[in-house]
């Protein structure tokens, strides 16, 4: 190219390299000819060599060797124990050292931890992504709740509420089963103003069975949540608390038999239902919100409204 007469600014457009480089290899070329051209060694001149003595090599392989699965943080504080000041990056290169060379070895990860195979479900699924929740009843959240109003004495307490509207229906019974969950959600369907859609529901053995069974013959669908994942069902856990610090703490005793503690429960969710205002309505109640915004609901309301 400079032989044709080319200028450097366009040599180094035609070949997108910097012109510093191009420069560099001028002066190779005129310094060694053609074998300057070539690639040379990028080998530093200055190399790092270690510094560590034989005596802390074999403290680190000693410790390594007695506690095979330690990394070089907890192995650092073991060393600066026998009062050598290093660091645990130091430590690091250590082992990175005596692997290479053979000197120890990793532990061979040959133990699985059991778990219990998961079961398929038959009517239950996961929600789907693309599921849309627009009016009432489109998803009811259900949870238990332990309830000891007395030590050595529980309950387990039902609640189902309405994303959309926040209505909640109540009901304790004796021990969470798929019997009682079953004629919990009867109940639900019965004091919900409007048809229910969707229920959605953790993975505990009370939504299974005969709950599930129930699901199916109503035509609601049942979804699941993903193990560990309450928060997805953070509606019904945001109830628990209210109907805990409102209800549980400052009307409950302990001498309600469980009929006499529904019957208050279900005068509980009436007020829940009707009374109280919701912040997260506008200061509304249920009802008003379900009057203002899904007129249509209201001629379902139980009897006991």
């Amino acid at each position: 190219m400079r032989e044709a007469g080319w200028k450097v600014e366009r040599a180094c457009q035609m070949l997108e390299m910097p012109r510093a480089t191009l420069y560099r290899w001028r002066k190779r070329w005129k310094e060694k000819g053609t074998r300057g051209l070539e690639e040379c060694s990028r080998r530093p001149k200055r190399l790092r060599y270690v510094s560590w003595s034989i005596k802390l090599i074999e403290a680190v392989q000693e410790l390594r060797e007695q506690y095979p699965r330690w990394g070089k943080d907890k192995l650092g504080v073991m060393v600066g124990r026998e009062d050598f000041h290093i660091s645990a990056s130091t430590v690091g290169r250590i082992l990175t050292y005596l692997k290479k060379r053979g000197l120890i070895h990793d532990p061979p990860r040959t133990f699985k931890m059991s778990r219990n195979p998961i079961k398929k479900r038959l009517f239950a699924q996961r929600k789907p992504k693309d599921y849309a929740i627009q009016v009432t009843g489109d998803l009811v959240e259900i949870d238990t709740l332990d309830v000891s109003l007395v030590p050595g004495r529980h309950f387990k307490h039902f609640t189902a509420r309405d994303v959309v509207s926040r209505w909640d229906v109540l009901q304790v019974c004796n021990r969470a089963t798929a019997n009682h969950a079953k004629h919990f959600l009867e109940t639900v369907q019965q004091r919900m103003p409007f048809p229910i859609k969707a229920v959605q529901v953790d993975g505990g053995s009370e939504f299974r069975a005969e709950f599930e069974m129930a699901c199916q013959q109503m035509g609601i669908r049942l979804f699941v949540l993903p193990p560990h994942s309450p928060k997805l069902n953070g509606c019904v856990e945001r109830a628990h608390r209210t109907h805990t610090e409102e209800f549980y703490q400052v009307y409950a005793t302990d001498d309600w038999e469980l009929p006499t503690l529904n019957k208050v429960l279900e005068e509980w969710e009436r007020i829940y239902n009707q009374v109280r205002p919701h912040a997260s309505l506008d200061n509304l109640t249920p009802k008003e919100y379900i009057q203002s915004n899904y007129p249509h609901c209201l001629p379902q309301l139980s009897h006991m409204y």
